[in-house]
This record gives structure tokens, C-alpha cells and sequence, in this order.
């Protein structure tokens, strides 16, 4: 397996940012280890102030310094990234992120993360065709203002975190930096949804081409914490900062992180998918720590589904030359060779991509190379993660 899938430490501030509870520390931070229980005041300043900014590879990837130039410059471009920055960027706009897609009628969609009814954060795609195109960016936030124009496009049990009265007075995107700009009530969210409105609002827009990371603004003026618990913005967010993250935070003192793509039902019953960022011993290789992840199955206390059996075992990881990706697994259930749900088998393909630069996938059950879901798709041979997921009816 390529060395780039390997697991480093997560760093001490990073690991101290991560719960949801989180208050006064930044995403970036030195190299030390740290105990899971808030520090005292004055060593976490230290860790603010501290210039070494290193985090993980994957889920935890810092920002690139021309990211960071470009925030810091408070300059300005076009809505629209470059062609360059698309190519670049291609990855982003895969499993479960928020780029444009088509359904089959082909209307276009955008996907933006709303909270269930558990509180989680889940990709939707939604048609907001109705507004002017050329404001697409803007229009995915506006669509997570609670009460706010969108608020008939949404799927049943699902609502923004934007508190409603915001305004999204605009999103500009320079060198792969988007700023977005609010007004209005965006200061009045609840103190304990700071965490979640930031995951909603980075990973919302990271998943559109050319956009790398978000920093955040308020009529005008940049932001450099957040205004209610003071979460620090001194660098743009990235995906780096997960999805989801276990209430209690990491579990050991040093830590990766993973994200992986567990179940769950609409109140009508419909499934979906929703991306939860776990923590792992690093040291591992990423891929396989993310498929024994979604093997161990969710907290039974967040409301999501298991999407494996509980005889489901990882056999391999493996990546060909060509870079496709084998997950092997072992599951008695399965063994007269018949059709195996697809919930178990998209599950697979979209932790895989999003921990593997959205390589394809293919999927090996009990050694057999022919994998029929439960959706006619043969899974054996190499696939990659559909562009648009969760498109759940009104």
C-alpha cells in the first residue's frame, strides 16, 4: 500500500479542537501529545501562539501556504475558480461533497450539509436551480439558514444551522480560499452549535471545484474567532477540521482521524448517508483503519445504522498499480454468492474514495471477484463515488 495512506498523530491543539464541545483552541498546533481534558488557561495559550502549524495528511491535511497568502491578503477574485483550480481540486467534488450534479431528469443539484433530526450533519442534494446561477456558492449557504428561502427545498427532518435571519451577503473565492461573507442574525446560533456551523459551512463549500479551504467573514470584516465561543479562525478551514466528531472527543492521547460513511433513515423512511469522522491509534494504514471502522459500526446512541453484519470481517486493503483499490471481505451471510445490499457496498466505495484521494473501488466478498448489489451494480469491478448522493424526495 502506498505510504500516503499511513496514519501520523494528530497534533496536540488539533486533538484539543476536535470535540464537539470545543471552546478557545485552535485547529493547528505543535507536535506534542496532550490529555484529552481541557488545559489550563495559560498552556493553552502557548499552544495558540505557537508557529508550528503540522497536522495529518487526509482528513487532517493542512492548508497550503498559497491558501494561506491568499486569506491573509484579503484580496478577492471571481466566483467562479480557475480551470486550473478545478483540475486541481476534481477530488472534492466526489463522495458526499457539495459539487454540482445532475438527477436523472437532469436537473442540476447541489449538495449542502444539513442537520437530522439526531443533529448530524449529512450531504443532501438539492435543486436550488430556481436562483440565479451565477450566485451557486452563495445559494448553498443560504440554503442552510434556517427559515430561510430554501426552507421548502429541504427534505422532511432536515434543517440548516445557519441561525435564521442570516444573511449571506456573498462568497468570493481567491487561490482556492473561499470567504464567505455573513450579516444579519449569524451571531445569534447557539453557543453549542459553533462546532457544527463551521463543519456545515467548510465542508458545504470544499466540496465545490476549485475551492480548497473557507474562511469566514462578517459584513465585510475577516474574522478571527468565532464570535460566541471564540473557536479560533487564524488560518482558512479545510476539511481537516472532520464531520460529526464523537461527543467526548478522541479516546487516547495520541490520535488520527478517519471519516467514514454510516447509514441512516429519513422520518419516511428513506436512507441516506452520513459521514462521521472517527478516531483511530495512528501508525495505521488509513484505509484499513477506516474499513475497520465502518465495520465496528456507529455509537448506538447517534441514531445511525450499521451498515455491515456482525460476522463482517476485513480480509485486505490492497491498491494495483493503476491505483484501484480491492477491499476484501469475509462474511458467512454471503457465501451462496447472492446479491449483498447495496447500502453495505456504497458504504464501502464512498469511505474508501474519501480516504484514498477518490481513487476507485472494488469490492471482493469471500474471494469471489463477482459482486452483485442489491442495485444490479457489480461491485467487483473498479467504480468510483458517485458525485451526488442523499437525494432524498421533499
Amino acid at each position: 500500500m502506498n505510504n500516503k495512506h499511513k496514519l501520523a498523530s494528530v497534533s496536540a491543539a488539533c486533538l484539543l479542537a476536535l470535540p464537539l464541545a470545543l471552546s478557545g483552541c485552535g485547529w493547528f498546533g505543535g507536535d506534542s501529545s496532550a490529555a484529552i481534558d481541557p488545559p489550563p488557561g495559560d498552556v493553552e495559550a502557548q499552544m495558540l501562539q505557537s508557529s508550528e502549524n503540522t497536522l495529518d495528511t487526509g482528513v487532517m491535511a493542512p492548508v497550503s501556504d498559497s491558501d494561506i497568502t491568499a486569506a491573509d491578503s484579503g484580496t478577492s477574485g471571481d466566483n467562479q475558480a480557475s480551470a486550473g483550480d478545478a483540475a486541481a481540486n476534481s477530488a472534492a467534488a466526489g463522495a458526499g461533497s457539495a459539487g454540482a450534479g445532475s438527477t436523472k431528469s437532469g436537473a442540476e443539484l447541489t449538495t449542502v450539509y444539513l442537520q437530522n433530526e439526531s443533529g448530524l450533519l449529512a450531504p443532501m442534494a438539492l435543486d436550488l436551480s430556481t436562483g440565479n446561477k451565477d450566485d451557486a456558492l452563495k445559494q448553498s449557504l443560504e440554503a442552510l439558514v434556517q427559515g430561510g428561502g430554501y426552507a421548502a427545498n429541504l427534505p422532511a427532518g432536515f434543517s440548516g444551522v445557519l441561525p435564521q435571519g442570516t444573511a449571506v451577503n456573498g462568497v468570493k473565492v481567491d487561490n482556492g480560499v473561499a470567504t464567505a461573507d455573513f450579516g444579519g442574525s449569524f451571531s445569534s446560533y447557539a453557543p453549542a452549535n459553533e462546532r457544527k456551523l463551521l463543519e456545515a459551512v467548510t465542508w458545504t463549500l470544499t466540496g465545490q471545484k476549485g475551492i480548497q479551504s473557507v474562511q469566514l467573514s462578517v459584513d465585510g470584516k475577516k474574522l478571527g474567532e468565532m464570535p460566541l465561543k471564540g473557536t479560533p479562525l487564524d488560518r482558512p478551514l479545510t476539511r481537516s477540521i472532520g464531520i460529526n466528531l464523537p461527543a467526548q472527543g478522541p479516546s487516547v492521547l495520541n490520535s488520527s482521524a478517519v471519516t467514514v460513511f454510516f447509514s441512516a433513515a429519513s422520518p419516511s423512511g428513506v436512507q441516506y448517508y452520513v459521514p462521521v469522522t472517527r478516531f483511530v491509534t495512528p501508525g495505521q494504514d488509513r484505509l484499513k483503519a477506516a474499513m475497520n471502522e465502518l465495520i465496528a459500526g456507529p455509537e448506538s446512541q447517534d441514531g445511525l445504522e450499521t451498515v455491515m453484519t456482525s460476522d463482517t470481517v476485513l480480509d485486505s486493503v490492497t491498491e494495483d498499480q493503476s491505483g484501484v483499490i480491492t477491499v476484501s471481505l469475509k462474511d458467512d451471510m454471503f457465501n451462496d454468492g447472492g446479491q449483498v445490499p447495496a447500502e453495505l457496498l456504497e458504504s464501502v466505495v464512498l469511505t474508501a474514495s474519501l480516504n484514498s484521494d477518490e481513487a476507485m473501488v472494488q469490492v471482493r466478498m469471500n474471494g469471489k471477484q463477482t459482486v452483485t448489489g442489491t442495485d444490479n451494480v457489480d461491485y467487483g469491478k473498479p467504480v468510483s463515488a458517485p458525485q451526488v448522493i442523499n437525494e432524498l424526495p421533499l
